[in-house]
C-alpha cells in the first residue's frame, strides 16, 4: 500500500513544479489588495518586458538590427506597444528596448517569440525580462534548487547514517522515511495549487521541513529499536516496545510541531497560511510513515540490524556532562542564555521588503537585467513606485487633480499615468528604497491624500506597510495558539507545569540567534559572497515568520527528546538529578545526531539560487546547531537542576487530569 502510495504521490506530485507562482498576491482586506481588485474589475493590466543590448550603442550594425527588430516587433500577434532602441546616455554601451503585451491565454508564448526575436539583434548580449518569463525563471529556479540539494544531501546522510548505525539496513531505513515524506510534500502542495496560489518559496521550504522530520524521527525509531533488541531479541517484541516509548514520542513531537505550525492560519497572508497548511499536512504524512511503515520495515529487517550495546546508567559522556553542569548550574544557566542573548542582538536591526530581483543568482536573466539597468539606465532602472488606481477615466479632472498632488509629495520624482478602461493607474516614482521609513511616509502621504472618487493605493512599499499590519495585528493570536498548543501538549507528555513553561522560554533563545544570524549575513552583508549575494538592507518577509515558527517547532521536537528519556528515568528512580543525567546521556547522541543530518538538509539549501530560501536555511541551521549543543546540552539540563522536584509538580486537579489521559505513563 505505500509503496503504491509513494508513486502515486511523486507521479502527482512532479506536476506542482509547473504551478508555482513568484507573488501569492496581497494581503487579505488591505488598501493594496483593494487596488487590485479595482485593477482586475477594469481587465487585466498590459504585461510589460524589458531588453538591454550590450554594445556600442553608436555602432551602426547594432543599430540597424535592433531598428529592424523593433519594427518587426510592432506585427507581432499580442504586441501592444514597443518603444526604443533608445541608448545609454550614461555610459554609451547598451540600448534599451521595451515591449508591453496584450493579457491573456496566449501572452506566454508571445513573450518567448519576442524574447528570441530580440536575441537576434545581438546574440549572448542581450537580456530579456519581465512577465511570463520572469516567472519562467522563477519555477525553474525552484525546481533546480530542490533537485540540487537533494542530490548535494542524500550521499551525505547516508554516510552519516551508517556512521551513526553502521549498517546499511539500519541506515537506509530513515531514508526510506525521508522519500515517503518528499513526496507526499509534492502530492500536499500540489493539492494545494488547485485551489490557491502556491509560492516557489513553498516547495523548498516544505521538503526541507519533511526531510528533516523524517530523518528525525526515523533515527529515533532505529535507535530505539537497537536498544530494545540489546534486553530482548525478539524483533516483534523489540518493535512494540520501540512503538510504546519513541512512538510515543513521535506522536507528540508531531502533534506539537503541528500545533506550532498551525499558529499560520491565523494569518490572512496567503503565503503563511498556505504554508501552515502545507506544513501541517507534510508532518502528518511523515508521522504516519513513522508509525506505521517503518515499524512495518523493522519487522522485515530488525534481524538484521545490530542491537546496541547495553546501556549503563551513569556512564558516557552525555551523563559527565549533566554532573558537570549539576556542579555549577546556575552560572551554566547564566552564562549560555547570556551567550545566546547577546548572539541575537542583530535582530534589534531586522528590516522587511518585497521580492526583489536580487534575490535571484547572477545567471538568471531577470537578475541580469536588473544589474544591467543600474549601470546603464539608473534613471530608469525599477525605482520604487507608489501605484495609485483611480476610478475615473484618464481624462477626468479627478485624475488630473490627484496626479498633480501626488507630483507635489516629498520624495516623489515623476508620475506616469496608463488608463486602463474606466479605471486610471498613476505610478509616483521615488527616490527612495521601497524598505525605507521615507518610502513609507510617502505611502502614508499619498493615502492621505482626499478625493470625490474611490482610490486605492498599492506597489512594493504599499504592500510591506500592509503586510506588516496585519502580521502585527495577529501576531498576538499566533503567539497565544503556538504556546498554548506547545504548553498543552507538552503537560499531557510530561505531567508537569514547570517543564512545558521553561521549553517555551529556552525556545525564543535559539530563535533570536537564527534570525540574528540571517540580518547579520544577508541584511548586513557579512560572509554574504559566500551565498553569491551582497549586502540587501532588508529581509524578505516571508523569512522571519517562518524561520521563527520552523525553529521554535524543530526546538521542541528536540524537547521532547530529551524530556521523554529524562521522564522514563524520573519514573523509575524518583531521582531528579540521576533522571536528568540518565536522560541526557540516553538521548544526547540522538539529539546531536538528529541535528547533524538536520543540519546537512539544511546546509543543502544553503546551494539555492534564491536569497530567501537560503536564509531560511541559515536561520534554521543556526537555531538547531545551537538548540542541540548549547540550549539541549547545558541550558537545560541547568535549569532542570536548580527547579528540582519541582520539575514534576502540578497541582492536585492537573495531576488527576493527566492520569485520566495517559493512563500508559512510558
Amino acid at each position: 500500500m505505500w509503496l503504491v502510495a509513494v508513486v502515486a504521490s511523486f507521479a502527482v506530485g512532479v506536476g506542482v513544479f509547473d504551478r508555482l507562482v513568484s507573488d501569492v498576491g496581497g494581503t487579505p482586506g488591505s488598501e493594496s489588495e483593494r487596488a487590485g481588485a479595482l485593477i482586475e474589475r477594469a481587465g487585466p493590466e498590459p504585461v510589460d518586458l524589458t531588453a538591454v543590448v550590450h554594445g556600442d550603442a553608436a555602432d551602426p550594425a547594432v543599430r540597424s538590427a535592433a531598428d529592424a527588430t523593433v519594427a518587426g516587433l510592432r506585427g507581432v500577434p499580442g504586441v501592444l506597444e514597443v518603444t526604443g532602441p533608445v541608448p545609454s546616455t550614461r555610459t554609451g554601451r547598451a540600448l534599451l528596448v521595451r515591449v508591453r503585451l496584450a493579457p491573456g491565454d496566449g501572452v506566454d508564448a508571445t513573450a518567448r517569440e519576442v524574447a528570441r526575436r530580440l536575441d537576434g539583434v545581438a546574440p549572448g548580449r542581450v537580456v530579456v525580462a519581465g512577465g511570463p518569463l520572469t516567472d519562467d525563471e522563477f519555477n525553474a529556479q525552484a525546481r533546480s534548487d530542490v533537485q540540487r540539494a537533494e542530490l548535494l544531501t542524500t550521499p551525505v546522510l547516508l554516510l552519516l547514517l551508517l556512521v551513526v548505525f553502521g549498517g546499511f539496513t539500519a541506515a537506509g531505513i530513515p531514508l526510506v522515511v525521508a522519500v515517503v515524506g518528499v513526496g507526499g510534500t509534492l502530492a500536499v502542495l500540489y493539492g494545494f495549487s488547485l485551489v490557491t496560489d502556491v509560492s516557489v518559496y513553498a516547495i523548498q521550504v516544505a521538503t526541507m521541513l519533511s526531510v528533516g522530520l523524517a530523518v528525525d524521527y526515523g533515527l529515533l525509531m532505529v535507535s530505539r529499536f537497537r536498544e530494545e533488541r540489546a534486553t530482548d531479541p525478539d524483533v516483534r517484541r523489540a518493535v512494540g516496545r520501540t512503538l510504546a516509548t519513541a512512538g510515543r514520542t513521535v506522536t507528540y513531537s508531531g502533534l506539537t510541531v503541528g500545533a506550532v505550525l498551525a499558529g499560520l492560519l491565523v494569518f490572512p497572508e496567503p503565503f503563511l497560511r498556505s504554508m501552515g497548511l502545507a506544513g501541517i499536512g507534510v508532518i502528518a504524512v511523515v508521522v504516519l510513515a513513522a508509525l506505521t511503515l517503518l515499524p512495518a520495515i523493522l519487522v522485515l529487517f530488525g534481524h538484521r540490524i545490530r542491537p546496541t550495546a547495553a546501556v549503563v546508567p551513569g556512564a558516557g559522556v552525555f551523563a559527565r556532562i549533566a554532573r558537570g553542569v549539576r556542579r555549577r548550574p546556575l552560572l551554566t544557566m547564566l552564562a549560555t542564555g547570556g551567550a545566546v542573548l547577546m548572539l541575537a542582538v542583530p535582530v534589534l536591526d531586522l528590516r522587511l521588503a518585497q521580492v526583489d530581483a536580487r534575490l535571484l543568482p547572477d545567471a538568471t536573466a531577470t537578475r541580469q537585467l536588473h544589474d544591467a539597468m543600474a549601470v546603464h539606465f539608473p534613471e530608469l532602472a525599477r525605482p520604487a513606485h507608489v501605484v495609485v488606481v483611480v476610478a475615473a477615466p484618464v481624462g477626468s479632472v479627478e485624475v488630473r487633480d490627484l496626479r498633480a498632488r501626488i507630483a507635489g509629495i516629498a520624495h516623489v520624482t515623476g508620475v506616469e499615468t496608463t488608463p486602463l478602461g474606466p479605471v486610471t493607474v498613476l505610478r509616483a516614482a521615488i527616490d527612495r528604497p521601497a524598505h525605507t521609513a521615507a518610502a513609507r511616509r510617502t505611502v502614508e502621504a499619498v493615502r492621505a491624500l482626499d478625493a470625490p472618487v474611490e482610490v486605492a493605493v498599492t506597489g512594493h512599499t504599499a504592500l510591506l506597510v500592509d503586510y506588516e499590519r496585519t502580521i502585527t495585528a495577529h501576531l498576538p493570536y499566533a503567539v497565544t495558539i503556538i504556546a498554548v498548543g506547545t504548553l498543552l501538549l507538552l503537560f499531557l507528555f510530561t505531567g508537569s507545569v514547570l517543564l512545558p513553561v521553561k521549553a517555551v522560554l529556552t525556545n525564543v533563545l535559539s530563535i533570536g540567534a537564527a534570525l540574528a544570524a540571517v540580518v547579520w549575513v544577508f541584511q548586513e552583508g557579512h560572509l554574504a559572497g559566500w551565498f553569491g549575494t551582497g549586502r540587501l538592507s532588508a529581509t524578505h518577509v516571508s523569512v522571519p515568520v517562518l524561520v521563527a515558527t520552523i525553529a521554535f517547532g524543530l526546538s521542541v521536537d528536540y524537547e521532547v527528546f530529551l524530556l521523554s528519556r529524562i521522564r522514563e528515568r524520573w519514573l523509575e528512580t524518583g531521582d531528579n538529578d540521576r533522571a536528568v543525567a540518565d536522560g541526557l546521556q540516553g538521548s544526547g547522541r540522538i539529539i546531536t545526531s538528529a541535528a547533524l543530518l538536520l543540519g546537512v538538509v539544511f546546509a543543502g539549501f544553503l546551494t539555492a539560487g534564491f536569497v530567501p530560501v537560503q536564509a531560511i536555511g541559515l536561520g534554521l541551521l543556526v537555531a538547531v546547531a545551537l538548540d542541540a549543543t548549547v540550549v539541549r546540552l547545558l541550558l537545560v539540563p541547568a535549569t532542570m537542576t536548580l527547579a528540582g522536584r519541582y520539575n514534576w509538580w502540578a497541582p492536585a486537579p492537573l495531576r488527576r487530569l493527566h492520569a485520566r489521559l495517559d493512563p500508559h505513563p512510558r
